[in-house]
């Protein structure tokens, strides 16, 4: 049983009991926990009569101190507690939602960053890697250039046979991708050519079932985290500096290429006169995001490139993506 103090006290009981009985354990958890915290807020602060004024709701979300979207996330839990009070005759004023945005800033390789990368895998050697990956001198610059072309995330990379590609359509099928679901995956001809030539000079043509990436022989995948140390060093190698970043940005890593190419794409998309409205659906299904939010977070970049792109994707946003917080929590 929850113990309020507030004057509101058997109003947020009474709401609380509705809730319990239509939600899930973790989301009513939630709700406990905004409710609780409103209470303390209308106890410390004097309210004494049964009315919610805009001035009292105001000052409680000006003393959140959270991200944008578990404030957003908060409000709305109110916002719905608000309502019930004035569908049961008590005065309540009804906050609007913030502006939910992901604080997620992911790191964009710039192009130079690009080059100094792609001319740094090409000259790779195996220190510290002949015992986990003895190809990886071989497959590693492919596996980049992979992850750059096609947007892949590494997993969906490294799960991918010999069998999985269309070399004559240029088409990667993908087969265990995030969500346990299947994708096709155009290539452009100068990657599918190149492609070719690499599982040629692998000896993987004769191997359908092989990994297009193999670990400590042909016959197995390389580990993730093989590809992930190897990345590292590079980076060490090229003076990209992956730390030393704020709270809620990621650090150059593999997974930025496809963020990169999530933001080229789109840039390369405007800059050819397409609308908005048709390229960004088309590339969230490319991803193989199960939703336009999801893409929203690939286009998000604390960058000054392609500054009128973002800025266009932004206002796009406005009417895609409304001030409605996520639901599955913090």
């Amino acid at each position: 049983m929850i113990f309020f103090t507030s004057i509101f006290r058997s109003e947020l009981s009474d709401f609380y009991r509705l809730k319990e009985a239509e939600l899930v354990a973790d989301t009513l958890a939630h709700y406990r926990s905004t409710l609780l915290e409103f209470d303390k807020h209308l106890a410390e602060n004097g309210v004494e009569e049964k009315v919610l004024t805009e001035q009292t709701i105001s000052g409680w979300m000006k003393s959140l101190s959270a991200r944008r979207r578990t404030m957003a996330n908060k409000v709305n839990r109110i916002q719905l507690f608000t309502k019930y009070l004035n569908s049961v005759g008590i005065k309540a004023f009804v906050p609007e939602l913030p502006k939910s945005a992901n604080d997620y800033i992911p790191y964009l390789f710039s192009d130079d960053e690009q080059t100094r990368i792609f001319m740094s895998v090409d000259n790779i050697n195996k220190t510290g890697n002949r015992s986990k990956c003895p190809y990886i001198k071989f497959e590693f610059p492919m596996l980049v250039r992979m992850l750059y072309g096609c947007g892949l995330r590494l997993g969906e990379a490294l799960s991918i046979k010999v069998k999985d590609v269309d070399f004559d359509g240029g088409i990667l099928i993908m087969k265990h991708t995030k969500g346990d679901k299947q994708r096709l995956v155009p290539m452009h001809s100068s990657l599918t050519l190149l492609l070719e030539k690499y599982c040629h000079a692998m000896g993987l043509m004769a191997k359908p079932d092989a990994p297009l990436f193999p670990g400590v022989s042909l016959d197995v995948p390389m580990k993730q985290h093989v590809a992930r140390s190897k990345f590292n060093h590079t980076l060490k190698l090229t003076n990209i500096d992956q730390y030393e970043k704020l709270k809620q940005e990621r650090g150059a890593c593999l997974h930025c290429f496809r963020h990169v190419f999530a933001f080229k794409s789109f840039a390369q998309a405007e800059r050819n006169g397409r609308a908005i409205d048709d390229s960004i659906p088309y590339l969230s299904t490319y991803l193989g995001h199960e939703s336009l939010n999801e893409t929203a977070k690939y286009l998000r970049f604390s960058s000054d490139l392609f500054p009128e792109a973002l800025e266009r994707f932004e206002e796009y946003t406005v009417d895609v993506f409304p001030e409605v917080p996520n639901h599955e929590e913090e």
